[in-house]
C-alpha cells in the first residue's frame, strides 16, 4: 500500500516507540508502565491472556483512550497527545476486535468511508483496487449489503478498510477471533501478504502460535505489565510461553 524507505545504516529504524506508558479506563489504572517499539516494515505482536491490557496499548496509540501517561512516538514525532484523526493522517490505523463494519451500507461504500483523510481521498480509486485485488471475494461483493457477508468475509472488509487510509501502521485487534479455521489461514496469509508491502503490522491476537511464527518481535503482557519479549521465534520455543498460551 505504500512504500516507504526502510532503515538507517545497521541501526533499526523504530516506527512506533512506546515509552513508560500508562493507561487509565474510567478512572482506573490498567496498563502499567509499559515500553516496546515496532520496527518499520516488521510484524510486533502482543499477546496475553484475555484482559491483560493488550486491545486497551491499541487504543492509547490511537488516541482513542486519552487518559494516558508516558511517551507515544510514531516516525520520530510525539503524538501522545494528538488527536485520533490526526494520528489516522499520520498513518496509524486500527482494525479494531469484532470488525465493526457498518452492515445497512454496502461493500464499497464500507470501503470508501476508510478513505477519509485528505491524502487517502486524493488516492482512493487505486487503493481501492489494490484492496479489491487482494480480496477477490469483496470485488464480487461490492454492491452487497455488509450485512450478508460470512464473517470471514467480514473480517476481510474491515482490514479493506482500514488500508484505505494508506496506513504505515496497521493495528490488528484479534482479527482471527470467531472465524472458521481455513479463514484463520486466510487472515494469517493477508497480513504476511500486506506486511510484504512496507506496511508495519502491530498484531493483537488469541493464537499465539500463528502470530509468533509471522512476529519479527514478540511482547507478553500479563496484568498490564510487559512481562517477556524477544523474537516471535524465541517465544515460540520458550517454556512459559508453551504451557500458559500453547497448551503444551
Amino acid at each position: 500500500m505504500h512504500s516507504d524507505p526502510l532503515g538507517h545504516g545497521d541501526h533499526p529504524n523504530f516506527i512506533l516507540n512506546i515509552d513508560g506508558l500508562s493507561v487509565f479506563y474510567d478512572g482506573l489504572q490498567v496498563v502499567w508502565d509499559i515500553s516496546f517499539t515496532a520496527e518499520a516494515g516488521s510484524v510486533t505482536a502482543l499477546i496475553g491472556s484475555n484482559g491483560a491490557g493488550k486491545s486497551t496499548i491499541l487504543q492509547a496509540i490511537t488516541g482513542i483512550l486519552s487518559h494516558v501517561k508516558g511517551h507515544i512516538g510514531f516516525q520520530e514525532k510525539n503524538i501522545t497527545r494528538l488527536s485520533p484523526h490526526r494520528r489516522v493522517a499520520l498513518g496509524i490505523s486500527l482494525i479494531p476486535e469484532g470488525r465493526r463494519i457498518f452492515p445497512y451500507l454496502t461493500v464499497q461504500e464500507n470501503l470508501e468511508i476508510g478513505a477519509y483523510s485528505k491524502q487517502a481521498r486524493k488516492h482512493m480509486t487505486a487503493t481501492m483496487d489494490r484492496v479489491l485485488e487482494l480480496f477477490p471475494r469483496l470485488a464480487e461483493r461490492q454492491r452487497q449489503l455488509a450485512v450478508s457477508l460470512s464473517g470471514g468475509e467480514q473480517q476481510m472488509l474491515a482490514i479493506g478498510r482500514g488500508l484505505m487510509s494508506l496506513p504505515r501502521l496497521l493495528m490488528l485487534d484479534e482479527p482471527s477471533l470467531g472465524l472458521a479455521p481455513l479463514m484463520v489461514n486466510v487472515v494469517f496469509d493477508t497480513i504476511e501478504k500486506i506486511n510484504q508491502e512496507d506496511v508495519t503490522v502491530l498484531i493483537v491476537e488469541q493464537n499465539v502460535h500463528r502470530t509468533l511464527q509471522i512476529a519479527r518481535e514478540g511482547y507478553v503482557l500479563e496484568n498490564g505489565r510487559i512481562t517477556l519479549h524477544g523474537p516471535g521465534a524465541d517465544l515460540l520455543g520458550n517454556p512459559h510461553i508453551k504451557k500458559a498460551y500453547l497448551g503444551v
